[in-house]
């Protein structure tokens, strides 16, 4: 047995795995309380202050921007937790090698482990952040400019923390994995914040630190992509009394549309990480 089958069989195996667990009744539970009390609270909101004015729409997206950075927090440890136990607990407990008994390789246990957990993590990101932002509108009013694309750019930014953390299972265990995997990723957005900080302020020091953190670890891409799509238009900045709407896209929880070069070099950043991976993983010893 080779190709394509066997891979589809442990990601299978993983998705039964993570019923079983009850990974994917959590979340869901999660998502429908929290999807009800983003609508209750933004009903209040407009209850309060209805939104007609660009000082209120400003408010409002401000919120929404705050609620996906946490969504997206939530997001990267629930990929960072799921994916540090795919591989290293499998040896050390040497099923991993009664798997390997089977005509099943190494690189298909590998990426049948990252497919099937993929599916877990894009599914809920693209469900509860469409919830989320249905909410919003249904309370409110109000919709972002580019409404369909930042739960898509989530979903990004899990499969490459997701990616991280399995190649780090390969070799190391799974606590410290896990925290290595979440350093790693504040560690990506505080460069990108200085890297807006650069360009804000003309530093090709502090420019170049968030470019090269973005080569190593693209995750930031992917939430200033997010972030980009919800930021509200420059007239309603304005309106609602930023001094200077420009400024606004470099702060913390701003950002701006990924070129497309850097969304090719997020799907070949999680291909080459993936292949490291593997190489890893045929080198240990089990």
């Amino acid at each position: 047995m080779s190709g394509i089958g066997p891979i589809v069989i442990v990601a299978r195996l993983t998705l039964r795995e993570a019923f079983r667990r009850r990974l994917l009744w959590a979340l869901a539970g999660l998502t429908a309380l929290i999807v009800v009390l983003t609508w209750w609270g933004f009903s209040r909101v407009a209850e309060a202050s209805p939104i007609t004015g660009p000082v209120q729409m400003l408010g409002v997206s401000q919120v929404m921007v705050m609620l996906a950075f946490m969504f997206s927090f939530v997001l990267a440890m629930t990929a960072v937790f799921a994916g540090s136990p795919a591989i290293g607990p499998e040896i050390e407990s040497g099923l991993l090698l009664a798997i390997l008994a089977r005509p099943i390789r190494r690189s298909e246990v590998l990426l049948g482990r990252w497919l099937g957990l993929a599916v877990v993590l894009v599914a809920y990101a693209l469900v509860a952040g469409y919830l989320e932002i249905a909410a919003v509108a249904l309370a409110t009013g109000y919709v972002p400019t580019d409404p369909l694309t930042p739960p898509i750019y989530l979903a990004g930014e899990a499969l490459i923390l997701l990616t991280l953390a399995i190649v780090l299972s390969t070799r190391i265990a799974s606590v410290a994995g896990g925290a290595m995997a979440v350093v790693a990723y504040g560690l990506a957005w505080m460069a990108g914040v200085l890297g807006g900080v650069g360009e804000a302020f003309n530093s090709d020091v502090l420019r170049g630190a968030g470019f090269v953190a973005r080569l190593i670890l693209p995750s930031d891409v992917m939430w200033r992509g997010c972030a980009g799509a919800l930021t509200p238009t420059e007239d309603i900045l304005t309106a609602g009394g930023m001094a200077n709407a420009s400024l606004y896209k470099f702060s913390p929880f701003s950002g701006t549309t990924p070129s497309l070069e850097w969304l090719l070099w997020c799907a070949v950043w999680i291909v080459g990480a993936l292949a490291i991976g593997i190489l890893l993983l045929r080198r240990r010893e089990l």
